[in-house]
């Protein structure tokens, strides 16, 4: 079993002190309240206000029964201690929804609702007083749908497409539960992380590295401000000058076999979506892409160290940097 980084332990540790009280009593004493409906502590600065792409969404009390519907929002949710009774299950863990480095943090297990189309019904009946939907495509359409079954802190602005950072999503997910300075910490805690990985090799400072991933459909790359390439470039690397050139509104790009120089870099990542690793890796055109070809090619085919690639949020990035960073300093010395 992989060892937990330190900030993963210092999460665990957040989460335990926000349990509920009840739970510590007798048995004379009053149950303890339900998943979503703990006792945990707060700024008590209630009403609070939080700045959206649609405008500022007012939240006059501390939320009890959270949905948290957008990518890597109940994990979000259960680091600043609060367990979502509805939640989403972007990357099919199954289960709980969420990764192992979340594992254990939820004393009763959400319902799990759809992703790209969220069920409405579903979402009403467990009567939310609070739905986040921070990290997702964010269209007017779909915040008006969820916002007539309860207040809906969406995408910030700028945000569409699943362009927020990890950074954003914590503190608007900590305002509107009433745990701002607690986001503060995880954020300072997190940078600190990559901070520490960065010193520690320098030889990741100004290399260029293409982020990409094959899947049924073929090739494409992502563009700056998200999250794979926001990973990477706080560990130094800047992406490639070439791709965001490319960039429109999505997280990412097609790129065509006839245009597979644009996956060359000092550094080339590769993640398999749905199809086998080594669909990439003995690819004719993959192996010629001159990074590759010098051993600067790598191809996460460990599900585990993928996901957590993927994943982008407080609690995840703690071990995708626990994962990540040995395999890219193998592949800047040429040994991917």
């Amino acid at each position: 079993m992989r060892h937990l980084p330190r900030v993963r332990l210092a999460l665990l540790a957040v989460a335990a002190l926000a349990l509920p009280l009840a739970a510590c009593g007798s048995d004379d004493d009053t149950a303890a309240p339900a998943a979503g409906q703990q006792e945990t502590a707060s700024d008590g600065a209630f009403p609070v206000t939080v700045p959206t792409a649609f405008g500022d969404i007012t939240i006059e009390e501390e939320p009890q029964r959270v949905v948290a519907l957008g990518w890597g929002d109940a994990e979000t949710a259960l680091a600043l201690g609060v367990q979502p009774v509805g939640a989403s299950d972007w990357l099919a863990f199954g289960g709980d929804g969420v990764g192992p480095w979340a594992e254990g943090l939820y004393e009763r297990s959400p319902e799990l609702i759809g992703t790209l189309e969220p069920e409405l019904e579903r979402i009403a009946e467990l009567d939310p007083d609070l739905i986040l939907d921070l990290n997702s495509s964010g269209t007017q359409e779909r915040y008006d749908m969820l916002e007539r079954i309860a207040p809906t802190v969406g995408v910030p602005d700028g945000g569409q497409q699943y362009k927020i950072s990890w950074r954003e999503q914590v503190t608007m997910i900590a305002a509107a539960l009433g745990r701002a300075e607690a986001g503060e910490q995880l954020i300072a805690d997190t940078e600190e992380a990559f901070a520490q990985a960065a010193a520690d090799h320098p030889e990741f400072a100004g290399k260029t590295v293409v982020v990409s991933a094959y899947t049924s459909g073929g090739y494409g790359a992502y563009v700056q401000n998200s999250g794979r390439v926001d990973f990477v470039e706080a560990l130094g690397f800047t992406n490639s000058p070439a791709v965001n050139e490319l960039a429109g509104e999505d997280f990412s790009i097609p790129v065509s076999k006839e245009r597979l120089d644009l996956l060359d870099a000092d550094v080339t990542i590769v993640t398999p979506i749905g199809v086998a690793a080594t669909e990439i890796s003995e690819d004719p055109l993959y192996q010629a892409i001159p990074s590759v070809q010098d051993g600067r090619g790598l191809v996460l085919e460990d599900q585990e160290i993928s996901l957590a690639f993927a994943t982008n949020t407080v609690l995840s990035l703690p071990y995708a940097l626990d994962l990540v960073v040995p395999l890219l300093s193998d592949a800047v010395a040429g040994n991917g």
